[in-house]
């Protein structure tokens, strides 16, 4: 008997992998094996995890087609479901995968992300639940275009495509929501991406790729990430004085990406990395572009402030290109020592959507959960909802 939903889903192991070790991405071999060297680990399984663990009461109501190992079949069998396993040669009629290169090893790659979504076409599933990042969402494109509705798991460094829900909770609350008969549409949402070499160098240099057909729910679906708005130089000028003003000569203060904490740096005379992490005590440098297990290595038992921004358009705080600043930092820091700063119009942008909390750990994401004040300008702060 079929149930209510077929889900086909596919992990992309290897995304995000890049991230709390400082590369700002995971695409290409040569950043894989860097990133394995530097101990990082697999975060898109464990978020798959945690939105399979989310939609647990649904699972009498849903058929799960994956694919084995690490591509879906060990998180499955972890969150407790008995997939259909495609596998190659399948006798049983589960499907047969041409031109995969990896067949599933650890070392997957994009075409392999391809074949499995073809695959899953052929399956006829309802959805495509898949975990990665914006490189994910170009290769499910590339293979099957908008022929089959998507929804992605956010696992990976950078995600501007507008194919993601909010977390992994969310996506959870989407399959929910299909599931429950409730009217979701089904839109067109556009698939972006980046140049990782570019913005490894400080420059961000997004590119419209093509669409994917997802469930278009606002409150738990990723708004595009917008981009192209001249900086207000004044209003960053006013930020930065107001914030340093407040530093206190006694503390670290960790200033995570973005044109707004790196305005605060440079005002100081300093050199800021745009996209990475620095640290700096007494107005002086303490690290430029900082990994995570550096950066929780210098915090701790010392007195500090993290200063971060949100992305405009998507209104993330924390779990968006700034994964070096991860949950046993932000719990060492604590909630009281987090500062946000913002433009207003980038508050404006949000059109009353709340600040997202992404933080790979169900404790934090309740710890800043609330009001949280955001200096906008010279001794200028309003206080904004964080969920």
């Amino acid at each position: 008997m079929r149930k209510h939903l077929r889900i086909g889903l596919i992990v992309n192991p290897l995304a995000g992998i890049g991230g709390a070790v400082g590369l700002k991405g995971s695409d290409g071999q040569e950043v894989v094996e860097e990133a394995v060297k530097r101990g990082a680990i697999r975060r898109a399984p464990l978020r798959t995890l945690h939105a399979l663990e989310h939609m647990c009461d649904l699972f009498d109501c849903l058929e799960f087609i994956c694919f084995p190992g690490c591509m879906g079949g060990d998180v499955c069998r972890e969150a407790g479901i008995v997939p259909t396993v495609i596998t190659e040669g399948n006798p049983e009629g589960g499907g047969f995968i041409e031109n995969c290169p990896s067949a599933y090893s650890v070392k997957t790659s994009g075409a392999d992300t391809k074949a499995a979504a073809r695959a899953l076409k052929n399956e006829s599933v309802d959805l495509i639940l898949f975990a990665g990042g914006d490189g994910t969402a170009r290769d499910i494109c590339d293979a099957i275009g908008s022929t089959v509705p998507v929804l992605g798991i956010p696992a990976g460094v950078k995600i501007h495509s507008g194919v993601y829900a909010v977390n992994a909770e969310g996506a959870a609350n989407i399959v929910r929501m299909l599931v429950g008969g409730e009217m979701v549409s089904i839109a067109p949402g556009e698939v972006r991406d980046i140049d990782e070499d570019a913005f490894r160098v400080g420059v961000v240099k997004a590119k419209y790729y093509g669409e994917l057909m997802v469930p278009n729910e606002g409150r738990y679906l990723q708004q595009v990430k917008c981009g192209g708005r001249p900086v207000e130089a004044l209003v960053l000028h006013d930020i930065a004085e107001e914030i340093i003003g407040q530093m206190d000569d006694e503390f670290l203060y960790v200033f995570g990406p973005g044109s707004t904490t790196g305005a605060i740096v440079e005002q100081m005379g300093l050199e800021n990395t745009l996209l990475g992490v620095d640290v700096v005590k007494a107005q002086e440098i303490v690290a430029n572009d900082i990994n995570e297990t550096d950066l929780l290595l210098l915090v701790k038992g010392q007195a500090c402030k993290i200063i971060i921004t949100l992305i405009g358009g998507q209104g993330h705080i924390i779990g968006r290109g700034n994964h070096q600043i991860g949950p046993e930092l932000l719990r060492e820091v604590g909630r009281e020592n987090i500062v946000v700063v913002s433009t207003p119009s980038k508050i404006e942008e949000l059109e009353g959507r709340p600040l997202l909390v992404d933080s790979y750990d169900d404790d934090i994401n309740k710890m800043m959960k609330g009001v949280v004040p955001v200096v906008t300008g010279f001794e200028s702060t309003v206080l904004y909802r964080v969920e």
